[in-house]
């Protein structure tokens, strides 16, 4: 889906295409329109998704958890498209910083489940093998081999950890970049990663980002303080942070046929785990 067909769809649901202005494309194209903004799925595979996302930001408004609010309680399905609509956040007054994260995760962390629908489990290595046969021929067999096992002895290992937090609710994407910080405070934006699984792994996401994407570690340690634990003391954190690299190098992986900058980044990525050092750099590409 491109954005002409994405503005096609907006007409089609009877919304102004015309002035609406592009925020994102990908799996969804995100329109700011007005007071509003739409989100337009790929296709009709994401509809049930969307209709989690929507009854999660109900759940959440009842719950009082800072949130982006839906205008529409159910999606459309548009000619093939799920389409969703959000009321629109007022202006930022800042950039998101860890630690506006940290009182938002606590918050997701004391809910329980929710009732009337189900969330999934956060399975960080489902979409490995998909990247890896996506990559094809532009990488080292050898490499992709590697993953697969990496993935293979991760996959048990974090299925019988010990959590130190109750399991349940998280955000599934817990980085500054999915908080916005409006006039009000700061409200948690993307609940399509949210599942149902260990707490901790919402708090891993930052503490791979201090050692390996150049996170100021003043920064995480403000996060920790806000949140009240440093997930780094928790026996388990090796492992959620292992699975999330082997996810983080096969997802690199899919772009190395037509960018050579992704095939210089995955390998990279691959040498820093087979030498076991776990403070190379890693950059976007």
């Amino acid at each position: 889906m491109d954005e002409a067909r994405a503005r096609d769809v907006l007409a089609a649901a009877g919304l102004p295409a015309a002035d609406a202005t592009l925020l994102a494309l990908g799996e969804n194209a995100v329109f700011a329109t007005g007071g509003l903004v739409v989100k337009v799925g790929r296709d009709a595979e994401l509809l049930d998704r969307a209709e989690r996302e929507l009854a999660l930001a109900d759940w959440l408004a009842e719950a009082e958890v800072p949130a982006v609010r839906a205008a529409e309680p159910k999606p459309r399905l548009v000619d093939g498209h799920p389409v969703t609509v959000w009321h629109r956040l007022p202006d930022a007054v800042r950039p998101a910083e860890p630690k506006d994260l940290a009182p938002l995760l606590r918050r997701v962390h004391e809910l329980p489940e929710p009732q009337g629908f189900t969330l999934p489990r956060r399975d960080l290595l489902g979409g490995v093998e998909r990247w890896l046969r996506l990559a094809g021929d532009a990488i080292d067999p050898a490499d992709a081999a590697f993953l697969r096992e990496r993935r293979d002895s991760f996959a048990p290992t974090a299925a019988a950890l010990t959590p130190h937090l109750p399991p349940g609710p998280i955000h599934g994407d817990a980085l500054p970049r999915n908080v916005y910080v409006g006039p009000d405070g700061p409200v948690l934006v993307d609940l399509e990663t949210f599942s149902s699984d260990l707490r901790e792994h919402d708090l891993v996401v930052l503490a791979l980002s201090r050692d390996r994407y150049g996170l100021d570690p003043a920064a995480y340690d403000a996060f920790t303080a806000a949140y009240g634990w440093d997930v780094r003391e928790w026996e388990g954190c090796a492992v959620l942070r292992g699975a999330r690299e082997t996810a983080s190098c096969a997802w690199v992986a899919q772009h190395a046929p037509a960018n050579p900058k992704a095939l210089a980044e995955f390998e990279r990525r691959v040498a820093s785990l087979r030498d076991g050092d776990p403070e190379v750099r890693w950059y976007p590409f």
